[in-house]
C-alpha cells in the first residue's frame, strides 16, 4: 500500500470511529498513532505520541482559552449579565418582539465576556425565555431567538474558536477578534431583521406588551448593566490600547470578573468552584482534540494525503466562487453532526492548504469559517444549541419546536456569509485600521 493510501485509509477509518460515536479527540489520536506506526515504524508514533502533544500544548497563546472559559463561566453562575437583558428588554418595551430583540442584544453582551455560543445560550435561556412565555411569545419565537443569538458568542470576541484558529493557521489572534466584531453585529442585525419580519407577518407570534415605560425608567435599567460593561471596557481598552496581549487579556478579564462578582454580592465559594471546575472539564476536552488534530495534521503531511486531497479539491473547483460554495457546502453538511471545534481542527489541514492556494486571506476565512461553524449549532439533527435550549424549557416546548423556529435565522445567516464572502473588506477594515 503507497503512503497516500495509508493516509486516506486512515481518514476513511476516522469517519467510521466518529459515526459510531467515538469521541472525536480519541478517534484523532488513535488514528494518527496507527497511520504513524505504518508509516514509518513503532519508534517515530511513540516519538510523535510523545513530542507533539507536548509541542502544541505548550503554546503560550494557548493560556487564554481556560482564562477566557472562567471568565464566561464565572459570568455566567454570577449572573452579571442579567442586568444586560433587563435593560434591553425596557428600552425595546415600545417596539414589536422587542423580548425577542432583548435577547439578541443580551446575547451579544453576553458573548463579548464568554467566547462559548453554549454559554451564551445556557445563560439567555434561563433569563429571556420564561420571561417572553410570560409575556405569551409563542414558543417557536422564544426559543428559537435564543438558540440563535448563542451563536454570536463565537464571532464577537473573545471567541475560542477564533482562538485556536488563529493558533493553527498562523493568523494574528488580536486581527481575528477585530474581524469578529463587524461580523457579529452583522449577524445580531440579521436576526433582529428575522423578528421584525416575523412579527410584522404574524403578530400572534409576539403580542403588543400593555406595559409603558418611561424615558427615567430607561435610564435607570441601564444602571444594572455596568458589571458587563466594566469588564467589557477592561478588556478591550486594554487589549486594543496595547496595555496587555490577547493571552493575557483572558487574565484580565478573569479577574475583572471575579473582582465586580464579588463586589455586588454574586460570588460565592460554591459558585466560584463550579465556574473552576467547569473551567477545567472544557480546556481538557478541548486540548484533547486539539492535539488529535495537531497529530493528524503530521500523519496527512508525512504520507502526501493531504496535499493529495487538497490538490484534488483544486482542480474540481473552475473558478473561486465554486470552490468557496464547494467549501461552504460541505461545513454546513459537517455541523450537522459534528460539534464546531472538532469539525474545524478535523478539517484545517486540508482545507488551509487549499484557502492558501486560492489567494484568500486567511483572516477573512476565518471569519467566514466560524460563521459556517456556528450555523451548525442550530441545524438537525446535532444542533448543540438547540438542545440546550431544551434543557432549559424541558417538556414546555419540542425539540420539533425549537428547530421549526430557528429556520428563519438560519436563512438569514446564509444571507450573512454570502454577504462577508461577497464584500471581505466588511472583516478586513477594521483590523487593518486597527490592527
Amino acid at each position: 500500500m503507497s503512503e497516500v493510501a495509508i493516509g486516506l485509509t486512515g481518514l476513511g477509518s476516522l469517519m467510521v470511529l466518529i459515526a459510531l460515536r467515538v469521541p472525536i479527540g480519541v478517534s484523532l489520536i488513535g488514528v494518527s498513532f496507527v497511520g504513524l506506526w505504518s508509516l514509518m515504524g513503532p519508534r517515530v508514533a511513540w516519538g510523535a505520541l510523545g513530542v507533539i502533544p507536548y509541542q502544541f500544548s505548550a503554546n503560550w497563546i494557548l493560556s487564554s482559552i481556560p482564562m477566557f472559559l472562567f471568565l464566561g463561566f464565572i459570568s455566567y453562575h454570577t449572573h452579571l449579565t442579567r442586568g444586560m437583558f433587563n435593560a434591553a428588554r425596557v428600552w425595546m418595551s415600545a417596539v414589536p418582539g422587542g423580548l425577542a430583540i432583548a435577547s439578541i442584544f443580551g446575547s451579544a453582551g453576553f458573548a463579548a465576556v464568554s467566547g462559548s455560543s453554549l454559554a451564551c445560550s445556557a445563560a439567555m435561556g434561563r433569563i429571556a425565555i420564561p420571561e417572553m412565555i410570560k409575556h405569551k411569545y409563542h414558543p417557536e419565537l422564544a426559543t428559537g431567538t435564543v438558540a440563535v443569538a448563542g451563536t454570536i458568542g463565537a464571532l464577537i470576541p473573545p471567541s475560542i474558536i477564533l482562538i485556536l484558529y488563529g493558533v493553527i493557521a498562523q493568523v494574528s489572534i488580536a486581527k481575528l477578534f477585530l474581524g469578529g466584531i463587524s461580523a457579529g453585529i452583522l449577524t445580531a442585525i440579521g436576526y433582529v431583521i428575522v423578528v421584525l419580519v416575523r412579527v410584522k407577518l404574524n403578530p400572534a407570534l409576539a403580542p403588543e406588551r400593555d406595559e409603558r415605560v418611561s424615558f427615567a425608567e430607561k435610564v435607570y435599567a441601564l444602571k444594572g448593566t455596568w458589571p458587563i460593561f466594566l469588564v467589557m471596557i477592561g478588556i478591550f481598552g486594554g487589549l486594543f490600547g496595547g496595555i496587555f496581549t490577547p493571552t493575557e487579556a483572558g487574565a484580565v478579564g478573569a479577574f475583572l470578573a471575579c473582582l465586580v462578582a464579588l463586589v455586588s454580592g454574586e460570588l460565592t465559594f460554591d459558585r466560584f468552584m463550579k465556574a473552576a471546575r467547569e473551567t477545567i472539564m472544557t480546556t481538557a476536552s478541548l486540548l484533547v482534540i486539539a492535539i488529535g488534530a495537531s497529530l493528524l495534521t503530521r500523519f496527512l503531511a508525512l504520507s502526501g494525503a493531504g496535499d493529495y486531497l487538497s490538490a484534488g479539491i483544486m482542480s474540481l473547483a473552475t473558478s473561486p466562487t465554486l470552490l468557496l460554495v464547494g467549501i461552504i457546502v460541505v461545513y454546513l453538511l459537517m455541523g450537522m453532526f459534528l460539534e464546531p471545534i472538532g469539525a474545524m481542527l478535523l478539517t484545517l489541514p486540508i482545507i488551509l492548504p487549499v484557502v492558501d492556494s486560492a489567494g484568500w486571506s486567511l483572516l477573512w476565512f476565518g471569519i467566514v469559517l466560524t460563521k459556517l461553524l456556528e450555523i451548525g449549532m442550530i441545524t438537525p439533527p446535532i444542533g448543540m444549541n438547540v438542545f440546550v435550549i431544551k434543557g432549559v424549557v424541558g417538556d414546555l416546548v419540542k425539540t420539533s419546536a425549537i428547530f421549526r423556529g430557528v429556520l428563519w435565522f438560519i436563512v438569514m445567516d446564509l444571507i450573512v456569509v454570502a454577504i462577508l464572502s461577497a464584500f471581505p473588506a466588511l472583516v478586513l477594515k477594521l483590523p487593518e485600521l486597527l490592527g
